[in-house]
């Protein structure tokens, strides 16, 4: 088709459906074009997406349920398309608003394959991509109102929360996947509450998508509303749906939520009326209580009318980062991770004993479920920790960039005056320390799940160092901040001390050393210089600790496992090391490879350490890669008598001895972290 026949069939195509829509336009909102893939006029694609419109547009039955959906064409030019209008508008409207909207789609987004369009009557979209029953979180859009809520702004957050979740479980129920509540907030004014998912979802994929939007809602505005692709909320101080609409609905009864108790009144003789006079009191007694009451209903009338007119003025509206390869700012994807506490403190049980699934330096961690069944463990920050308001604020926005399978997701998080709260996926088989160093436990890390724990850890080290967009080094890699998975995989996590480089930068220096003693490399603790091969030292300290079952620390005196290590494999018994619980059943090649590789790891200058890319072949190529010798190693020597506290947090006031070796056991730093 040539591009004046194209052009033609637009014009037409936008006249027909333009004598069917109505004269008022809808409202518009928001539109998303990604611009990640386009078509030319003379495509496949464009001449598929003509027929899905028509199809979605001609439809007249699918106007009455507000929704419908359709596929056009064969992969790679399929489209698939979709439209929802808001469940309280007639199906007129939704007519005049769809029409609308394929009118000016292509003058929005000319040329995409990947289109969404918002109105405040409906949305339109369609994709290359299977969009059909399928939960899309990205194209997110926030609306709030420009005034805060004055007084009582914890009371409000509570019911607004509330109240919409309660929708949100009633919407996700019923076939619209549709609702609205209402609440009373003060005796003159009620909330309002609007919950909407695409009726293609399950259950399960509306409650998920409803409890993001709402869990991502600033609740301390008069009005508020975030919009997915997938699913909406919204809630306002007036009445923004039509109510009568929805009552005569037989799919949809509104059950509002139940009056506050009434208020205490003041009884007293001198309250009460006087009895009625004769005669003409009478009625002067009835005109001076009624003319009062008209007085005060005509006041509420003007005072609710005013209230909902102010209320309904310009929105701020916030458009959130939407996955594109673009890095976020940090401002938009905090604020895009920002759940509610109160959800957190209902999903733990209010931080039950019985949720507590451990502890670490900087706070304690709960198992929590959310409504929709969602199991995630909750870091809750121990006021106390040593970890301030920036490295709670560095480990969100480090851990929000990353994306891979071997290091633990960040959900979200939340502030609450000094409660500082960080939600992860949850990790059913706690960490590595629980099963590696425990006498029982131990047994059920065979060799070849130990084996794969190195290959999964150096995968993720890897990805942070080298195949992120960021280039992040961790500094306090060690067994308690690696978790298994249901099937023992490793996961990294605790990402509060993580610092991210340069494109260039290749190292950085710091006066306040954070860690843990005996993961630490001699560069980091002696001077304050970290790099990725500081990450590479602990690394190798990970790996003796795996195929020995002890821990670094659990040696006294001018020893520890990097040491004992060194000395077994330089007099030819490496396999002295192997925990006892393995060492008849391992691959004897596979582990004395991988000592070699741990050793090479902690060697004390830091150029001599391999690259963790490096490291990734030494470990999957088995023989065909001959590894360097290992040199003497320099070794880091926690005092014991200064503290018996293991792993230390360096935040402590602890004395430490740095020994090289290569110098000569006689040469002593001491060492005074700040």
């Amino acid at each position: 088709m040539s591009s004046r026949a194209s052009f033609m069939f637009l014009f037409l195509f936008f006249l027909l459906t333009s004598f069917r829509a109505s004269a008022q336009s809808p409202n518009y909102l928001y539109h998303l074009c990604p611009n990640t893939t386009t078509y030319s006029k003379n495509s496949t694609y464009f001449t598929n997406l003509k027929i899905l419109l028509s199809s979605l547009s001609s439809d007249n039955s699918s106007y009455s349920t507000g929704f419908q959906n359709a596929t056009a064409g064969q992969a790679p030019d399929r489209v698939t398309g979709l439209f929802l209008c808001r469940g309280d508008f007639s199906a007129e409207v939704c007519r005049n608003c769809v029409s609308f909207a394929i009118n000016y789609i292509f003058i929005r987004c000319p040329n995409e394959r990947e289109v969404t369009i918002y109105y405040d009557e409906c949305l339109l979209r369609y994709s290359h991509r299977n969009i059909l029953s399928n939960v899309t979180l990205k194209g997110e859009f926030i609306m709030l109102n420009s005034d805060k809520i004055s007084d009582q702004v914890d009371r409000f957050e509570d019911l607004a929360s509330s109240t919409m979740n309660q929708a949100a479980i009633e919407a996700a129920t019923n076939a619209r996947k549709f609702y609205t509540r209402k609440a009373n907030w003060t005796a003159l004014q009620d909330l309002y509450v609007l919950v909407q998912c695409t009726p293609d979802l399950t259950m399960e994929d509306c409650l998920r998508c409803l409890e993001r939007s709402i869990n991502r809602m600033t609740l301390n505005r008069i009005g508020a509303r975030q919009l997915y692709p997938s699913c909406n909320s919204r809630y306002e101080l007036y009445a923004f749906y039509n109510e009568t609409a929805i009552r005569t609905s037989p799919q949809h009864q509104v059950r509002p939520s139940p009056s506050p108790p009434p208020r205490p009144t003041t009884t007293s003789s001198e309250s009460s009326p006087p009895p009625p006079g004769k005669g003409g009191n009478s009625n002067v007694l009835a005109v001076a209580i009624v003319v009062p009451i008209i007085v005060l209903v005509l006041l509420c009338i003007a005072g609710y009318w005013f209230l909902a007119k102010r209320t309904k003025k310009t929105y701020d509206t916030a458009p959130v980062f939407d996955g594109k390869d673009s890095i976020p700012d940090d401002r938009t994807t905090i604020e895009s991770l920002q759940l509610d506490y109160r959800t957190i403190q209902a999903a733990t049980n209010d931080y039950s004993g019985q949720n507590k699934i451990g502890q670490g330096g900087f706070g304690e961690v709960y198992k929590g479920t959310f409504l929709n069944g969602t199991e995630v463990a909750v870091k809750r920050l121990s006021k106390s920790s040593g970890q301030g308001e920036t490295e709670f604020k560095n480990e969100v926005v480090v851990v929000a960039k990353l994306q891979h399978r071997n290091l633990v997701r960040l959900l979200g998080f939340s502030l609450k005056q000094e409660e500082r709260i960080l939600v992860y996926e949850y990790v059913p088989n706690k960490s590595l320390d629980y099963f590696l160093f425990d006498q029982e436990k131990k047994g059920e890390l065979d060799w070849t799940r130990r084996y794969t724990i190195i290959g999964g850890i150096a995968r993720g080290i890897l990805y942070l160092h080298q195949d992120s967009r960021l280039t992040i080094i961790h500094r306090d890699l060690k067994a308690s901040n690696i978790l298994l998975d249901a099937d023992m995989n490793p996961k990294i996590a605790d990402f509060g001390m993580a610092r991210i480089f340069g494109i260039d930068q290749t190292q950085q220096n710091t006066s306040r050393i954070v860690g843990t003693y005996g993961y630490m490399s001699p560069e980091y603790a002696m001077h304050g210089q970290f790099s990725m091969k500081s990450d590479v030292y602990s690394f190798g300290v990970l790996v003796l600790e795996i195929i020995s079952g002890r821990k670094n620390s659990s040696f006294y005196g001018a020893q520890n496992l990097v040491t004992y290590g060194w000395r077994l494999w330089n007099n030819g018994k490496a396999l002295d090391l192997v925990d006892p619980t393995i060492v008849e059943n391992c691959q004897k090649s596979e582990v004395i490879r991988c000592i070699h590789i741990g050793l090479l790891c902690v060697q004390e200058d830091p150029a001599e350490r391999p690259t963790l890319s490096t490291i990734f072949v030494m470990l999957t190529s088995n023989s065909n890669v001959t590894l360097p010798v290992p040199q003497q190693p320099g070794f880091f020597v926690q005092n014991h008598s200064t503290t018996e506290k293991d792993p230390i947090d360096s935040d402590q006031s602890t004395t430490a001895k740095c020994v090289s070796n290569s110098i000569g056991d006689t040469s002593i730093t001491e060492l005074y972290p700040r």
